[in-house]
């Protein structure tokens, strides 16, 4: 009687072994979270840093958005009637 205790607890130790073992190879798989609006970038898929942009639109569909890196600030503009221009300038 005393072995089938013993087989029934070791059943139970490794059944919540690979229940804690499929929980943690399936946090990976959730979305990540998302960056504080404090931060100038943002997070790629691989970790990376990406610098994020200050993105202004209108109701009309425009919109503008500057990013600075160091002393470069790259504006890309888009008008309502689908022109995109980019432009960047550095400073010394």
């Amino acid at each position: 009687m005393k072995t089938v205790w013993i087989s029934a607890a070791a059943g139970l130790v490794v059944g919540l072994g690979f229940a804690a073992a499929a929980h943690a190879f399936a946090a990976p798989n959730q979305q990540a979270q998302a960056t504080p609006k404090s931060w100038n970038w943002e997070l790629d898929k691989k970790g990376n840093r990406v610098p994020k942009g200050n993105r202004t639109s209108n109701a009309d569909g425009s919109w503008r958005e500057e990013v600075r890196v160091g002393k470069c600030v790259t504006v890309k503009e888009k008008t309502a009637s689908g022109e995109f221009k980019s432009e960047t300038t550095c400073g010394n």
